[in-house]
């Protein structure tokens, strides 16, 4: 099985020194060897999110949390997912079709091969 890596463009309001009009690139990762039922979200920096790939599903057709992190619909076309830690909040909105398709990239990476 291979690794899905897409960068995205997404918009991220924090307590951080980023302006909230600019979009910023963040990196959606998923590695079905070494945890298949997690995704991994890379903000700028240092900071990388691993939350389940389930949650993300969830996320995008109603509220969903968990821990950490938590996801929902933003109008008919954008998605915002909300990072909670010591440091503070992060909330990055996404446009949903960039999330689907992450997603179905996924679910086609982790399928079995069939001979």
């Amino acid at each position: 099985m291979s690794v899905v890596e897409q960068y995205a463009r997404a918009h991220i309001v924090s307590d951080a020194d980023i302006a909230e009009d600019e979009a910023i690139p963040v990196v959606l990762r998923y590695d079905p060897d070494t945890d298949p039922r997690s995704v991994r979200v890379g903000l700028p920096g240092t900071d990388e999110w691993t939350f389940s790939r389930a949650l993300l599903e969830q996320g995008l057709r109603a509220p969903a949390g968990s821990g950490e992190v938590r996801v929902w619909p933003c109008g008919r076309v954008q998605a915002v997912v909300e990072f909670h830690s010591a440091h503070g909040v992060a909330v990055v909105q996404f446009e949903q079709k960039a999330l689907l398709r992450f997603l179905r990239r996924t679910y086609m990476a982790a399928a079995p091969v069939r001979s």
